[in-house]
């Protein structure tokens, strides 16, 4: 199975890269499971003017990005809460694309400086996944108070985030094996 993670946080001094870092680590420890970690910052995608595929020549980090996500069986989206929903930057992003979404599972991650751990951005983020054609997964990690949720060697501090982190990998990894093996029954003759 290959996830492919998109992490929207851009800004300096972030703290969601924490999060997903640490769950790119959790997930490669699985067998047949292969991440990449798609990080927005290095990307520097244009802002979102028209479909990219329609330009003679499309700027090449589109193409490479495309690529990157076609390959992927599954995605997780992770992103900060900015006033209430995810960052611009993860929206821009989306905005670039479609079919390489389309009928893929989708896990979401949002954090947060309080107690609530991104809950409005989580919301948003499943329905946007709705939007482009992809299948959210029910369950969400949220972490609250993002900032101290991890030690100085950016692990864990808390058994509830362990604990959340890896019923979040369990029931991602459930979640993408049916929808990827019921693509594969539609598609066999």
């Amino acid at each position: 199975m290959r996830i492919a993670i998109l992490l929207g946080s851009v800004r300096e001094g972030r703290q969601t890269h924490k999060v997903t870092d640490f769950l790119e680590g959790e997930l490669l420890k699985l067998p047949g499971v292969s991440v990449d970690l798609i990080d927005l910052r290095e990307w520097r995608l244009p802002i979102f003017e028209d479909r990219w595929q329609k330009m003679e020549e499309p700027p090449g980090q589109l193409v490479d990005l495309s690529e990157s996500l076609s390959k992927a069986d599954g995605m997780i989206f992770a992103s900060p809460e900015y006033h209430g929903s995810y960052t611009g930057v993860l929206k821009n992003a989306v905005d670039h694309y479609w079919k390489e979404f389309y009928r893929k599972p989708i896990g979401v991650i949002a954090t947060g400086a309080g107690q609530f751990g991104g809950i409005n951005a989580s919301t948003e983020m499943q329905q946007l996944i709705l939007s482009i054609g992809a299948f959210p997964m029910p369950y969400k990690l949220l972490v609250p108070n993002v900032k101290y949720a991890f030690d100085a060697d950016d692990q864990p501090v808390e058994n509830t985030l362990l604990e959340s982190m890896d019923r979040f990998v369990k029931d991602y990894l459930w979640f993408a094996r049916a929808i990827v093996a019921a693509k594969e029954l539609e598609a066999a003759p």
